[in-house]
Formats: C-alpha cells, structure tokens, sequence
C-alpha cells in the first residue's frame, strides 16, 4: 500500500516524502508545479496535475493502491491570500474538497493535514494550545480552518479518521543538502536573511523594532523542517495503529527575535547582514510561541533540532550548494 502525498514537490512535502521514502514506504506524489519544484522529489511516482480535476485525481487512486493520504498542497502567502480570497478558497478549500470526496469513493479512510498556527490569529496566551480560541486574521489561515472543520464532519460522516498538524515557523533544509527551501516570491525570515548574507538582497527589511519584547522585535517559533516530517510519520503509525481523529501543534516552545535571528546568521555565515527598520505590518502579533506538549504525549514526537544557530546551519549549507533554488526547471 502507498502514502499520497498531495504537494509533495513544495518545501515540506519533499523533506516529507524523504523520509517515507527513507524508511521504506510506497510513496506516490502529486503536484502541479505551480509553486512546487520537480527538482525536490528524489523518488517515488511522480504524477503532475491539479487536485481540482476530479477526473484525473480519481485516475491517481485507481491506478495506486493507497492507504494513507498526505496533504499538503495550498496556497500559502497570507498577503496574497487577503487581496484575492476567490483564489484561496478555489485552491485550498475546493482542492480538499474534491480529495476527501475522492478517498471517500476509494475507502481511503486516513488523512494527515498540513495546518497552520494562522488558525489561531491573534493568541490570547502564550504558550499557545490546541483548546486556545480559533479566530483567524488572514484568508489563508480562515481556509486551513475551514478545512479542519471539513475534515471532522467527513469523519463523523463517512469514518474518515485524520491528524491536522498545526505547523508554527518551518524552517531549515535536509542533512544531505540536496532540498531545502525556495519560495518565489519568498516571504520567510530565515531564507531572507541568507539570502542577503549570500549578496542577492541589499538589505533586510525589519517591520517594527517597538514591540513589547527584550530587542523591540518580534518574536517567532522556529521548528526544523525534519522535524516536522518526522510529526507526519509518527502521525500515519498514529492512523493506521487506531488512533483516532486529532489536532496537534508542530513547535519548539521557545521563541526568538527577528534580531536574534539576523545575528544568528551573521555568526553562522560570518556575513554582516545590512537592515533597515520599517513601520509595524498590520497583524503581526509581538509573540508566538506554542507549546507541543500534545503532540510529545499522544505521537511521542520530540524535536531533534532546537538550537536556532542548527537550523540556520542546515539552511546555510542548502542556500550556498544551491544559491538560485532548484533553477528555471
């Protein structure tokens, strides 16, 4: 039987999909390329097509034998999210929409879903947990929420069991240095910020230095990308052991600053990294950070890579062998 890894071309999908790969899974990917890389995908089936066409998805799951799914495929620029809600909801609410459909007319009863912590919006504590408020800010985390709502009544439905996995600051690149992170247009802190040690931005650009934290800046939950594959495999043994339907927070449960993160570059790359203070973005809460007490409880996930400078170090490593991403392709 195989794992379908919906998005397996993106940043998370493709560290995911090696380590299924890694411990001997059946793997079957699919993504349109759009925003993913086919550089990324280092194995398995490969299938390009969009997750809307219902026809060619249900031709996917007839000619593999598929037990779990992975869902990772979305749209994910918060901006871009509120001026064009339209798409959003398109892609993102729709796209599930037509996979739940389709496992459900194939009896594939197991999916594990690629969330967010934009769930939460502004937190009302810290550290956040997963019983905390749901009110999102943005389209882009209203249409992950929607889609965990989805899924719950898919399950008191039609016995549809799922894991949603709600990811705080993914960050970092695979030991082997061959995938890592390439967002076009990129919005993340860590890849910025190298890519302006690397000389490819003249500045980096810091929204709000007056916030209510030690430095003034705001403060973010890192977590490895490897780690956060990991959550995904202890998440399918959790499945397929009879584990029933739940949400878990993927964090590190320490937070650090903008400016702690700019000299933990420097000292990585041994790179000045030129800045410029800007005014606030609407939205930006000064603190996120969550607690992954659940997920250490319920799927035994553990964190391997908490230091910040080890997960800029891996990122490093990907950003020099692969200083223009995976290329035009």
């Amino acid at each position: 039987m195989a794992v379908l890894v919906t998005g397996g071309a993106g940043y998370i999908g493709s560290h995911t999909v090696a380590g299924l790969l890694e411990r001997g899974e059946d793997v079957v990917i699919v993504d349109s390329l759009e925003t993913g890389h086919a550089g990324a995908v280092r194995g398995g089936t490969f299938y390009k097509g969009d997750i809307r066409d219902r026809s060619w998805l249900e031709g996917v799951f007839r000619e593999q034998r598929i037990d779990t799914v992975i869902h990772f495929a979305a749209y994910s620029l918060v901006g871009e999210s509120m001026a064009n809600p339209a798409k959003y909801y398109d892609n993102n609410v729709q796209g599930t929409l037509v996979l739940l459909e389709t496992m459900q007319r194939n009896g594939v009863k197991r999916i594990v879903f690629s969330s967010t912590a934009a769930v939460y919006g502004e937190p009302e504590r810290t550290p956040i947990r997963e019983s905390d408020r749901l009110d999102p800010t943005s389209v882009y985390g209203e249409t992950k929420l929607t889609i965990e709502r989805m899924m719950r009544w898919f399950q008191t439905s039609h016995g549809m069991e799922y894991v949603s996995l709600r990811y705080f600051n993914a960050a970092g690149a695979h030991v082997s240095g061959q995938i890592g992170e390439d967002h076009r247009p990129e919005t993340h802190l860590i890849p910025i910020v190298l890519q302006a040690a690397l000389g490819q931005r003249s500045e980096v650009a810091i929204f709000g230095d007056d916030y209510a934290t030690p430095d003034g800046t705001c403060i973010r939950d890192y977590i490895h990308v490897s780690d956060l594959c990991n959550a995904h495999l202890l998440a399918i043994d959790y499945l397929r052991n009879g584990g029933s339907s739940d949400v878990f927070n993927l964090c590190n449960g320490q937070g650090f600053s903008v400016l702690e993160v700019i000299r933990t570059v420097e000292q990585v790359t041994g790179r000045a990294i030129p800045t410029a203070i800007h005014e606030r973005r609407a939205g930006d809460p000064a603190v996120l950070i969550a607690s992954a007490d659940k997920a250490r409880a319920v799927l035994g996930w553990v964190p391997q890579h908490r230091s910040l400078a080890t997960i800029i170090a891996s990122a490093w490593q990907w950003h020099q062998s692969q200083p223009h991403g995976y290329g035009s392709e």
